[in-house]
């Protein structure tokens, strides 16, 4: 990427090692204060999430790297999911609404997120047999979606409990699509120029 676009800057944040924390009460408490009100205390329980949707907010492509596990995702991912969809921060509220209020707060420039999975099975991609049992692109597209980030692009690993030649041909059909969608990319910012590209990266996975 940088050998085409050195100008960009990338965050890469491992969240395999360094799962971010789980949300509690009053980490809930806190989010759901008006600014004006909060204590010192409730701004200290908000302290990682504002990273984190710091780091969401400046960028302009968000590659997340996860493994399938159980049918979901893992909890570290869930628990950044939960981080950084925040009320006031990236999802405000029209009281005035109904039945839906939520007005996503991230669809102010074209941001673009790519979904990198790997799985241990076969067959659950779009029109897989095993496709109804996918619940972790759909929670994903579903979250990104409700904070404004809608420019998705997915790609996928399969076989990696198979193995063998199953596993090389799904590696080499996912290498030449991430060939083919970071040109396409490149090309969508080389014609709007933009920020900075940060990645969110999982712990490699080994099942589904």
């Amino acid at each position: 990427w940088l050998a085409r676009r050195a100008q960009d800057s990338i965050t890469y944040r491992d969240i395999g090692q360094n799962p971010p924390s789980f949300l509690d009460h009053d980490w809930i408490a806190s989010a759901f204060t008006p600014p004006e009100r909060q204590e010192p205390w409730m701004k200290d329980a908000l302290a990682e999430s504002d990273l984190l949707v710091d780091e969401l907010v400046a960028a302009d492509v968000l590659v997340i790297g996860t493994p399938l596990y159980n049918f979901g995702m893992p909890a570290a991912l869930k628990a950044w999911i939960d981080q950084v969809v925040r009320l006031g921060r990236t999802v405000g509220i029209d009281e005035t609404k109904h039945p839906d209020p939520y007005i996503p707060m991230l669809g102010d420039r074209p941001r673009h997120a790519v979904i990198l999975t790997a799985r241990g099975g076969i067959g659950f991609g779009p029109g897989g047999e095993m496709a109804h049992m996918n619940h972790l692109e759909p929670n994903l597209v579903t979250a990104l979606n409700f904070i404004g980030i809608t420019r998705i692009h997915q790609i996928a690993i399969e076989g990696q409990e198979t193995g063998g030649d199953v596993l090389a041909a799904s590696v080499a059909q996912a290498l030449r699509q991430v060939d083919v969608l970071v040109a396409e990319l490149q090309a969508a910012l080389d014609a709007k120029p933009l920020v900075t590209e940060h990645a969110s990266r999982a712990a490699p996975a080994h099942a589904s």
